[in-house]
């Protein structure tokens, strides 16, 4: 079966701990991302900073409180960390600790079937407890729409992938945060937004150079204006 190593987006923006939630947003909407992971010095995912999370700050603007019959099931130790989430100044205090994580070798059923238990859009590819990637659902639904997930990918189609990944991560003008590479019998299909005709054209042109691959798919859609 495909696995996370087959689909998933290498490159990842990060966060340290210490990142001013201001910061944070402002990140969120310039991506036109809706989670960041929060990575330690050692590169060791600790939490995840959602829109949801900084949504629960922004509620504490003009000191929104709980109505006080609520207060009434909620013990101490709640109250402390809902204050501590909604007064937080930096990633550390506003992100959701405990990050479900899969390995490269998940497959896609396995994240599937995780996304829909913990109701969440997307999870990172830890390998030797760094984080290397992540899997979301606009990922699962790009394999879905490429080839039949169910079965193998083989290791010439991985190697044609990292290959393409190594070129367009060497080049300025590749901007991979929104953008993602499937490859399935030697057939490039290239996923994501562009922002003009000649980024689309440099994309099949690369694809194009490795060895190996026998045609490019282009599933590129130009980037809509004020995107989130």
């Amino acid at each position: 079966m495909l696995t996370a190593a087959d689909i998933m987006t290498p490159s990842v923006i990060t966060v340290a701990p210490d990142t001013p939630v201001r910061e944070i947003a402002k990140l969120l909407c310039a991506r036109r991302i809706s989670g960041v992971p929060v990575v330690d010095p050692d590169g060791a995912i600790v939490g995840i900073v959602s829109e949801g999370d900084l949504m629960k700050h922004v509620g504490a603007i003009g000191e929104r409180r709980r109505s006080w019959w609520l207060t009434l099931f909620a013990d101490e130790s709640t109250l402390a960390r809902d204050y501590s989430k909604t007064h937080a100044r930096v990633a550390r205090d506003v992100m959701t600790p405990g990050v479900v994580r899969v390995t490269p070798t998940a497959s896609v059923a396995e994240i599937a079937n995780m996304l829909e238990r913990h109701n969440i859009k997307r999870v990172p590819v830890v390998q030797d407890s760094r984080l290397i990637g992540i899997v979301t659902r606009a990922n699962l639904l790009q394999a879905l729409g490429t080839t039949d997930v169910s079965q193998s990918g083989s290791g010439d189609d991985r190697t044609i992938r990292e290959r393409l990944l190594a070129e367009l991560d060497a080049q300025p003008w590749a901007h991979m945060l929104t953008k993602n590479v499937i490859v399935r019998d030697g057939v490039v299909h290239l996923w994501g937004f562009v922002d003009n005709e000649d980024e689309r054209q440099a994309f099949r042109v690369a694809a194009e150079s490795i060895p190996g691959v026998k045609a490019v798919k282009d599933h590129l859609a130009r980037s809509p204006a004020g995107a989130t």
